[in-house]
């Protein structure tokens, strides 16, 4: 019964070590960021709308841009034909940001409250250390 004892209190202590994050943050939840799409670019649109639908974007605008680097990089295609047949230049800086100027407040805003750290900076926004300054 002795052994008993000590596995039932190492088993209360690895279950309180455990769940403490779940307890600590507890009611705490975040409010959902505030997505701006205000933007001089966007408001002039007739037709306010993406290269995919809403919410195509919203679940895989990163496997968009990640296919992106890789086929205009690779294999050197620049224009990406969307769902409905509408040519885009596949380009962050040239497509995504010509509407979406508002960085901080579209992009970031998302990403911080995800706790999702985005690379695409050090090459878009000049922030790089490489030799021509960053890509802009």
């Amino acid at each position: 019964m002795h052994k008993g004892t000590r596995i039932i209190a190492f088993i209360a202590v690895f279950l309180i070590i455990a769940t403490m994050p779940f307890l600590a943050n507890h009611g705490q939840a975040s409010a959902d960021p505030e997505v701006s799409l205000d933007t001089p670019a966007v408001n002039e649109m007739p037709v306010k709308q993406c290269i995919e639908p809403l919410q195509d974007m919203r679940s895989e605008h990163m496997q968009i841009l990640d296919s992106w680097r890789d086929r205009v990089v690779r294999e050197g295609q620049t224009t990406y034909v969307n769902s409905v047949g509408q040519p885009y230049e596949m380009s962050l800086d040239e497509t995504c940001l010509s509407c979406h100027s508002n960085r901080e407040q579209f992009c970031d805003s998302c990403h911080s409250y995800s706790g999702v750290d985005v690379y695409c900076w050090s090459c878009h926004d000049g922030a790089s250390n490489n030799s021509n300054g960053g890509v802009e």
